[in-house]
């Protein structure tokens, strides 16, 4: 996933086989000693339509979590029977899903691991963008930098109060704390606090036109240091995404984020003329 402790990103992309977006990658440990994030970037067909799906996930407590989610998060999606014809429920109930899945796979380990997961998928001219945890999704849309997603923190009041009324608490030890141990409110995995750390994804819906031009998934890695706007700015005029994507988390290193950095960047290329270029590319290497 990368070398440990400098900035040196596994970088890569790829095109749609429509010509409709192009995507570009970069991950990196950065000043971490051990990479516990990890991203997909995936083209597929789905009753004859072309599908992106993009996605970055911050592990805790290691990268068992992250690395599962990556693994089974969109082979489950795709496969929903009402990934077409009711996307959003798919999504919701493919979460869920796969998060109870990890959880049977982790009944014989004792210490916790959960991750974050933030993704993107096209489906014709519709992005829905799903969110758990702190990892962010952020549209360039008309020039102006909009977040699609909220990171979901422990002192959010709304966060707090399901905590509570699930019987948890919140604390300050360093930052707040779900039970003053986990500074996300929702995760895949954390079975030790699941009943307060819920893996419900916060979905918003965005409709592809040519006010769209870009979107920009990453871990907090880079949120912690650049701004939603910062971001939207410095990809501006980069019109190749895996080379934005680099740039970003160069900026985010040299800026001093003590985290592993991943982004991925997806460019909406509609109205323009593509040939066919390298398409179809599962640009994460996952065979699942």
């Amino acid at each position: 996933m990368g070398f440990a402790g400098d900035c040196s990103p596994v970088s890569g992309g790829g095109l749609s086989e429509n010509g409709r977006f192009s995507y570009g990658y970069a991950s990196a440990p950065g000043k971490r000693a051990s990479m516990e994030d990890f991203y997909e970037t995936r083209i597929d067909g789905v009753d004859g339509e072309t599908i992106g799906l993009f996605g970055v996930f911050d592990g805790h407590g290691g990268a068992r979590a992250a690395e599962y989610v990556k693994q089974h998060l969109f082979s489950n999606l795709i496969k929903h029977p009402k990934f077409i014809s009711d996307t959003k429920s798919a999504i919701a109930e493919t979460y869920n899903h796969t998060d109870s899945e990890f959880l049977k796979a982790e009944s014989s380990h004792t210490r916790d691991a959960g991750s974050t997961a933030s993704t993107a998928i096209l489906v014709g001219d519709r992005l829905l963008v799903a969110n758990v945890g702190d990892s962010r999704a952020v549209v360039c849309r008309g020039g102006d930098a909009i977040a699609v997603s909220r990171d979901h923190k422990p002192d959010q009041s709304d966060e707090r109060q399901r905590i509570e009324d699930a019987g948890g608490f919140v604390m300050w030890a360093g930052t707040w704390r779900v039970g003053g141990v986990l500074a996300v409110s929702r995760a895949f995995g954390d079975k030790l606090l699941k009943q307060y750390v819920v893996a419900d994804p916060e979905i918003k819906e965005e409709v592809v036109d040519s006010s769209l031009q870009f979107l920009i998934l990453a871990s907090d890695g880079l949120w912690d240091v650049v701004s939603n706007k910062e971001a939207v700015d410095m990809v501006k005029p980069i019109q190749d995404p895996e080379q934005a994507a680099k740039r970003l988390l160069q900026e985010a290193y040299q800026r001093g984020s003590a985290d592993n950095i991943t982004v991925v960047i997806v460019r909406f290329l509609e109205g323009t003329t593509i040939g066919d270029g390298p398409s179809r590319e599962a640009a994460s290497n996952q065979n699942s």
